[in-house]
């Protein structure tokens, strides 16, 4: 079996596809977002409970 872990500076991977490498980095939590994406978001997370705890609740026999 041979390993493939010797590269080459200047073999293109899949990494640096489409993006800018000179650009500074960011990660998401740094990304700006608006007060309407957190709105959003709570909407969601709000019908995900009712979906996790009040579909076991309907179905619970009185």
């Amino acid at each position: 079996m041979t390993a493939n872990t010797d590269q080459t500076a200047d073999t293109d991977s899949g990494a640096d596809v489409g993006h800018d490498l000179e650009a500074e980095r960011t990660t998401a939590p740094m990304s700006d977002y608006s007060s309407s994406a957190v709105a959003i978001g709570f909407v969601v997370m709000l019908v995900g409970i009712g979906i996790a705890f009040g579909i076991p609740l309907l179905t619970v026999p009185l």
